[in-house]
């Protein structure tokens, strides 16, 4: 079998015909990966991997392939050498293997060459070094498996016909049916059950898997299942017999494979062998995912031509929906382009910003022009008659390109774990909206509240019922799992405080909005466009102190942060004009914490610094003012002409960032211990159960704008047509506090994506051009003169 393998070697480079073949091979591929424009171009992707070759490489293949394979069998038919290979002492099993594993190894030598294109994104990536070679290494598994099926293929076509172009016209017409003909039925009208049924047929799905990183055994059976079903069929059609005495062995091969097929379906095992383990999900996600027993079905609307940042979210997000296809079968997607249809496409949009689905425009730079093309970086989640919006993109305010793929793509799993949360979990826990004392009416805190309620019960709680029966209040309170006291004016009584400090010390979660400076923008619209900052005493001091924090009467003047804009003139004559306003800060936290990480700037109105406090309490500084902060004590004067109309001391902003959202979780102390009590209960509590509470030192950030008597989206400006990250900030605090299944967790999860270094690839874009299209030839022009080298001097030796 050894002298066949070596046999089909020699055979092949001793031809000018398998250098022509293998050079077609390299010369197409660095064309398509180097130097011609469209998707499979990585200099002008920007990602450091190889992802566009193994891509490209399927078609590449389904023509190097059957031309290697084409004379295996067809040519010793032709010639009659097949009948004296017969007679040799050599079964028909090994002849078939020894031709296989020949024609295998002359593929395997034509792949070498690639390596260098490894080298070229090793070198170019930003920093150099930054690719996945887990990645790469599960990509080059996939292509050799594909290699190894369309060469069993090839074999088969081979050895059913004596002339080699109809053997090669054969090998091409069955690749390209297992390849593509199974995927792309898919595309038609069928139901999504008997569709995942038919893509798993076919080649292409276990095939891009694997090129992932991800070694999936049911990919790896389905490979070796195909492999062996073409070896066995060539073996049946060598041997001598009738048709009907080799109906008999054709069953029992197919019968084997399915059996091989399904058995491999039935036990299977996952490894990812990618870097930062991307596609392995979390326990959580897990759990989320094989929960859901009907159908549910997600429909993706990133279908289409776009630029390569979207076309990697798009890949990703294929990829994530795939673990979770492979966990439960009830998860089933479909990518669609809502703008696929040009004469409707003006209407399609119109249509999906009223559902909320806002498309968005991005540039795309082309042979030096600028373009502007419409995507929908949106997901719809379907449950029983229930659905969900998911947005695939996270913008943030002056992020690049390469920023905004990294973010968005950490967030894929959170996302879509976040919409199921939403489809398979009732809402459980219940949240009071603390009232009476003078927090923010509900017109305020509209939009926000709107927003809990797709997770959680909310209500609001009063607590005037305090002086009059303190114990049917606080049982009534602790019917709920958290408060939010959002922006109190009001002094808090000593049974108010009890009431509250109890309902902590039963494990209860808090999220504190408090501000000890009395301060409100809209005090400054007066003729004299000033107001006086004043100290609020809402005597919550103690309590706070008593949980090791302390919110200090003082304003932060923060040089990094949000315009003021001031509206002049009357009708269309209206001018919204910005100026620069110091006490607004805008916080971007670079806190790997799950409930900062990648979030847009927050925005903050007459904030106030939290000191932090030695105690046992765990705390955790959420969010800060920047490094350009001075504070400010009261009773301060403030006046607009002095903000925005004359130049700031920047050699004042000494005093660094400033806190002004902290974390305390743990064991807390009770206000009351070793005090007197302001009312009896049966089963008062000095240390409290394991809880957490969140205080932020500015009640704004909870506020919404209004227009024409309606809430605005939090975090919304419309006067700059800004979106700041206060929505999604709150949004996690209180997911965090309530979560008990460790979905908010994912926010940490780090997903690496590698980048070329943009400038380098230019300046040096011809010189890696030249390398990756001159030295493969080069490399194997050396071995065609070494080969034939070793060759020569073997015949003179024997002759």
């Amino acid at each position: 079998m050894f002298a066949l393998i070596r046999k089909e070697i020699n055979t092949f480079f001793s031809s000018a015909v398998g250098y022509l073949v293998i050079a077609v091979f390299l010369i197409l591929n660095s064309l398509f990966l180097w130097v011609f424009k469209g998707q499979f171009n990585i200099l002008d992707s920007g990602f450091a991997d190889l992802s566009p070759f193994f891509q490209i490489a399927p078609w590449v293949l389904l023509f190097l392939v059957p031309a290697v394979t084409m004379r295996s069998f067809s040519e010793e038919k032709k010639q009659g050498t097949l009948e004296v290979l017969f007679t040799k002492p050599i079964k028909i099993w090994q002849l078939v293997l020894g031709k296989y594993i020949g024609s295998l190894s002359l593929i395997s030598i034509a792949l070498v060459p690639s390596l260098l294109y490894i080298l070229t994104i090793h070198q170019l990536s930003n920093p150099i070094g930054n690719i996945d070679i887990g990645s790469i290494i599960g990509s080059y598994i996939a292509l050799l498996l594909l290699s190894s099926l369309y060469t069993a293929i090839g074999i088969f076509c081979s050895s059913i016909t004596n002339n080699q172009i109809v053997a090669f016209i054969s090998a091409v017409f069955l690749c390209f049916i297992f390849y593509f003909g199974f995927s792309n039925l898919v595309d038609y009208d069928i139901s999504i059950s008997f569709s995942s049924f038919v893509e798993q047929l076919g080649v292409q799905m276990h095939y891009e898997r694997i090129s992932q990183g991800i070694i999936d055994t049911r990919d790896v059976v389905y490979f070796l299942s195909i492999i062996l079903l073409c070896i066995f069929f060539t073996i049946i059609s060598l041997k001598k017999g009738t048709i009907k005495q080799k109906i008999k062995p054709v069953s029992l091969t197919l019968g084997a494979t399915i059996l091989l097929f399904l058995s491999g379906n039935s036990l299977y095992n996952r490894f990812d062998l990618t870097q930062d383990n991307r596609y392995t999900l979390s326990k959580a996600t897990k759990n989320l995912v094989i929960e859901a027993a009907a159908p549910v079905v997600i429909d993706i609307l990133l279908e289409g031509d776009f630029p390569s940042e979207f076309k990697r979210l798009q890949i990703e997000t294929k990829q994530l929906l795939e673990e979770f296809n492979s966990l439960n079968p009830n998860i089933q997607y479909i990518f669609t382009d809502p703008l696929k249809e040009e004469a409707v496409r003006s209407q399609t949009i119109l249509e999906l910003q009223k559902f909320g689905l806002t498309p968005m425009e991005v540039s795309v730079k082309e042979n030096g022009k600028t373009e502007i093309e419409t995507v929908v970086p949106w997901a719809i989640v379907s449950y029983q008659n229930n659905s969900v919006k998911i947005p695939l993109i996270k913008n943030t305010i002056g992020a690049t390109s390469e920023e905004r793929v990294q973010n968005s793509i950490q967030q894929l799993e959170y996302a879509f774990a976040d919409g199921l949360t939403k489809l398979l979990h009732p809402k459980k826990h219940k949240i009071a909206v603390l009232k009476g004392n003078g927090q923010l009416p509900d017109i305020k805190i509209a939009d926000f509240i709107k927003t809990l309620q797709d997770y959680y019960f909310v209500g609001a709680f009063t607590l005037d019922s305090v002086a009059k029966n303190p114990e049917k209040t606080l049982a009534d309170l602790q019917k709920f799992d958290m408060i939010i006291n959002a922006k109190p004016t009001e002094a808090f009584s000593e049974k108010e405080k009890y009431v509250l400090d109890q309902f902590i010390m039963n494990g209860g979660k808090s999220l504190w909005l408090l501000e000890s400076v009395a301060m409100e923008i809209d005090s400054l619209m007066n003729p004299e466009g000033a107001s006086v900052a004043i100290m609020q005493d809402l005597r919550l001091g103690d309590v706070l102190f008593s949980y090791g924090v302390r919110v200090n009467p003082v304003l932060v003047n923060d040089l990094y942060s949000a315009p003021l804009v001031l509206v002049s003139g009357q009708g269309n004559e209206t001018q919204f004009t910005p100026y620069p306003w110091f006490y607004g800060s805008l916080t971007k936290s670079t806190s790997n914490h799950p409930i900062v990480k990648n979030i847009e700037s927050v925005k903050f109105e007459f904030s106030n610094q939290i000191d932090t406090l030695k105690n046992s309490i765990k705390k955790t500084i959420l969010l800060t003012s920047s490094d350009k902060s001075k504070i400010e004590g009261v009773p301060k004067e403030i006046r607009l002409d002095n903000i925005i109309r004359k130049k700031p001391d920047i050699s004042s902003y000494t005093q660094g960032p400033q806190n002004l959202a902290v974390l305390l979780e743990g064991n807390f102390k009770s206000t009351y211990k070793s005090r007197i009590k302001p009312f009896k209960i049966k089963s008062d509590k000095e240390n409290s159960s394991a809880t957490k509470m969140i205080i932020i030192g500015d009640g704004d950030i909870i506020k919404n704008q209004t227009r024409k008597g309606q809430p605005v989206e939090l975090g919304f400006d419309p006067s700059m047509n800004l979106k700041y990250g206060n929505k999604e900030f709150l949004l996690n605090t209180v997911n965090y506090l309530l979560d008990d299944s460790g979905l908010i967790e994912l926010r940490s999860k780090e997903v690496k994506i590698a980048f070329l270094n943009i400038d380098k690839t230019i300046a040096n874009k011809s010189l890696w051009q030249t390398i990756n299209i001159l030295v493969p030839l080069l490399v194997l022009f050396c071995f065609g003169t070494i080969f034939s080298f070793i060759r020569r001097k073997k015949y003179q030796k024997n002759s």
